[in-house]
């Protein structure tokens, strides 16, 4: 699973680095997606696939 992160829709809410902490973070309110151009590891799918969801404004997508 891949992640793509639209950087320029980010308010920063954080509630992705809540939901996923080993996939997102927060710095100064600017998004830090760790696997960026790669697949997100097996054991973090499933918190990633959250974090998309909590997205309030659907700066983060679910690529196949």
């Amino acid at each position: 699973m891949m992640i793509s992160v639209d950087y320029p829709r980010c308010e920063g809410h954080g509630l992705c680095a809540e939901q996923a902490p080993a996939v997102f973070s927060l710095d100064n309110a600017e998004l830090i997606y760790r696997f960026e151009g790669t697949d997100v590891p097996d054991e973090y799918v499933t918190v990633a696939r959250a974090a998309v969801g909590s997205c309030p404004v659907a700066a983060l997508r679910e690529q196949s």
